[in-house]
């Protein structure tokens, strides 16, 4: 597996994968969320808003991704941006093809990115995530890469 540069020529495998990877955190984040506050997010479907944010992420300007390729194949990614405000790095987006997980991918995917962000000047990083079941690996891949969890309460009303 070799991380590399994103590419536009990456994008539908990009999206393919991370629709992919996101579909059971999306099924948990249904099961967790008010049904009418679910709809209200996704009215037209969870896949159609994480395709377009998948899509505007990589052709976003102050944004740096990079892909996990093995054998020919993308089977990763993550997006990088910098709060040079703050001296902070945000690992934005990141994803891993199911068929690929569990094998250290996305932990390179998040080292490569730390070093990055240091490289940068980058003082400290930050990734944001759900508390629900289905964000479950992704907080134990943060964890692992030394992240600590920062309490915070975030509060949805719908009008």
């Amino acid at each position: 597996m070799q991380i590399e540069p994103y590419d536009p020529h990456h994008l539908d495998a990009v999206i393919r994968l991370s629709l992919r990877a996101w579909t059971p955190v999306f099924d948990s984040i249904q099961k967790a969320m008010n049904a009418g506050m679910y709809k209200a997010f996704y009215p037209n479907h969870w896949r159609v808003s994480q395709q377009k944010a998948v899509e505007d992420v990589c052709a976003a300007e102050g944004t740096n991704v990079w892909v996990a390729i093995d054998a020919g194949s993308t089977v990763g990614f993550v997006a990088v941006k910098l709060h040079s405000e703050d001296s902070m790095g945000e690992i934005y987006m990141v994803a891993v093809d199911p068929d690929f997980q569990g094998q250290g991918i996305g932990t390179a995917l998040i080292e490569f990115a730390l070093a990055w962000m240091k490289n940068a000047g980058m003082t400290i990083a930050m990734v944001e995530t759900g508390s629900d079941p289905g964000h479950a690996p992704a907080r134990h891949t943060y964890e692992k890469s030394g992240f600590e969890l920062f309490p915070v309460a975030r509060y949805f009303k719908k009008l």
